[in-house]
C-alpha cells in the first residue's frame, strides 16, 4: 500500500542553498532552504515570477540549480540525478493525459515504461482506480471525462509508480471557478488518502490554505515566510505576507506611540507602533454608531452570507468591511466604525530592497 513507516518525523525533502541564475544573469531563485517532512503537503504560494515554479522544477530535476545547492530525498543526494531517476510524480495544469488511451492505459503507462511485470501493473492500476474512485471509468477514453475525472486520472497516473514525492504545478488553474472549488476540496482529501509527501505551486491563496498543511510564501525569488495557514493569517511577518494572504489593508496614517491618526479619526493600537505599519482585515472593520472613525459608504456587494462594503474617508484609499447583519447601509450613508486594537497587525516598515 501507500503507507509509510514513521520514524522520528523523517524528512522526505531537504533542499539547501539552492539558487537558480540563468545565463543572462536573471536570478529566478535566490539561495533557498526548504525541508518537507514525510507525508506533509506543502504549498509554494506567490505571485507570478516569484520563483515558485523554478523551485518546483529544481526539485523535479527539470532544472539544474546553481553550484553549491543540494537536494536530498530521504538519505539520498539527488542533486545530480536526472528527472527520470528521481522517482517523482508530476501533475501539471494541462494534466497532459494521452487523449487516445483509456483511463486504465493512462494510469498504467508509467508502469509499463518501468517494465514492471504485467500482474504488478494490473494490481497497482486497480489499487489507484479504487482510491481515486475511477473504477466505473477505467475503460473510457480520457476525452469522454469531466474536468474533475481528468484531475483524478492525472493524480492516479502520477501516484501509480509509487513516487517518493508528488509535485503539482498549478493543478487547478485550468478549471473554471465553480469546479475549481469542488476539486480543491477533493484534492485535499485525496492527497491525505495517498499518505504521500506533496508539494504544489499556486498563486491562489484560497487554494494554498485549503489544501496545504504548510504554506511557503514566496516573493522575488525567496521564501519570505513559511507556516500553517493559520500562522500566516494571524501572524504575518511582513506587509507583503499580510496583504497577499487574506488581503490585509494598510491603515495609512500617523503613528504616535500606541495611537494612530487616520483621515477619519484616531484609534488605539495594540502596543507602541513606532517604526511599524498598521494593517487590518475586512472582518475586523466594525460598523458601530459610537465608533471613533467616520466615513461614508461608497459601494456595496451582496455576497449571500454577508455584504462587502467599500468605505471612503477613513484612509486615502477605499477600505473594505465585511458586514453580516440583515440591513446593510446604503451607498452615500455616513457611518462610524471601530477597529478593536488587538485585531490590528503591526508590521515592520518595508525596506527599499524588500
Amino acid at each position: 500500500g501507500f503507507s509509510s513507516c514513521s520514524k522520528d518525523s523523517p524528512m522526505t525533502l531537504n533542499l539547501t542553498n539552492t539558487a537558480k541564475t540563468y545565463n543572462d544573469g536573471t536570478k529566478a531563485l535566490l539561495s533557498t532552504n526548504l525541508k518537507v517532512s514525510t507525508g506533509e503537503i506543502v504549498s509554494l504560494l506567490g505571485p507570478s515570477g516569484c520563483g515558485k515554479t523554478t523551485l518546483l522544477r529544481i526539485i523535479a530535476g527539470l532544472e539544474t540549480p546553481d553550484s553549491g545547492g543540494k537536494i536530498w530525498f530521504d538519505e539520498d543526494d539527488v542533486t545530480d540525478l536526472p528527472v527520470e531517476r528521481r522517482q517523482v510524480g508530476m501533475v501539471f495544469q494541462s494534466y497532459a493525459l494521452f487523449p487516445n488511451m483509456s483511463v486504465k492505459a493512462n494510469i498504467g503507462y508509467g508502469l509499463k515504461m518501468q517494465k514492471l511485470p504485467k500482474s504488478d501493473i494490473e494490481a497497482r492500476v486497480s489499487e489507484v482506480l479504487e482510491m481515486c474512485q475511477l473504477n466505473d471509468y477505467s475503460e473510457r477514453a480520457v476525452t469522454a471525462l469531466s474536468g474533475g475525472q481528468r484531475q483524478r486520472v492525472a493524480l492516479a497516473r502520477a501516484i501509480a509508480p509509487r513516487p517518493r514525492l508528488l509535485l503539482l504545478d498549478e493543478p487547478l488553474s485550468a478549471l473554471d471557478a465553480a469546479l475549481r472549488e469542488t476539486l480543491r476540496d477533493e484534492l485535499a482529501i485525496l492527497l491525505r488518502k495517498f499518505n504521500i509527501t506533496a508539494i504544489f505551486v499556486t498563486h491562489d491563496q484560497n487554494e494554498a490554505m485549503a489544501i496545504a498543511d504548510r504554506v511557503a510564501v514566496m516573493s522575488k525569488g525567496k521564501i519570505v515566510q513559511s507556516g500553517t495557514p493559520e500562522e500566516l493569517y494571524r501572524k504575518p511577518n511582513s506587509t507583503f505576507v499580510a496583504s497577499f494572504v487574506g488581503s490585509a489593508m494598510h491603515l495609512t496614517g500617523k503613528i504616535r506611540g500606541s495611537k494612530i491618526k487616520l483621515n477619519g479619526g484616531e484609534i488605539s493600537l495594540p502596543r507602541d507602533g513606532t517604526d511599524c505599519e498598521a494593517y487590518v482585515r475586512a472582518e475586523n472593520i466594525q460598523i458601530n454608531e459610537n465608533g471613533p472613525l467616520s466615513g461614508r459608504i461608497d459601494n456595496i456587494t451582496f455576497l449571500g452570507t454577508h455584504y462587502r462594503l467599500g468605505i471612503s474617508g477613513i484612509v486615502p484609499e477605499t477600505i473594505t468591511s465585511i458586514f453580516s447583519g440583515n440591513k446593510a447601509p446604503k451607498i452615500g450613508d455616513k457611518i462610524n466604525i471601530s477597529i478593536e486594537p488587538d485585531t490590528i497587525l503591526l508590521l515592520p516598515k518595508m525596506t527599499i530592497d524588500d
